[in-house]
């Protein structure tokens, strides 16, 4: 697996897409924190495994929501802020 970083990726994209062609994985780092990771597409099964439930785990209708929360403030609100502030 190679680390790259954002800027590397954005000036050299054509050659690490051909590492990536031959089967080898990219993590790409923003500030030396791995974000991403770029892995090569298999042609006869799924780049996701889901694997199936334990025998005695619970059926999904069965399993309780949390509660829901209790807040004085309006949601949209809440994101509306935090997305301002973040800029």
């Amino acid at each position: 697996m190679k680390n790259i970083g954002i800027a590397d990726l954005k000036s050299h994209l054509s050659e690490h897409l051909r590492h990536v062609r031959q089967g080898k994985n990219l993590t790409i780092l923003d500030r030396d924190t791995p974000i991403a990771r770029v892995v090569p597409i298999q042609e006869q099964g799924s780049v996701l495994k889901v694997r199936s439930p334990l025998p005695h785990s619970p059926k999904l209708q069965q399993t309780p929501l949390p509660p829901p929360l209790r807040l004085r403030k309006d949601i949209v609100s809440l994101l509306l802020e935090e997305r301002l502030t973040k800029r």
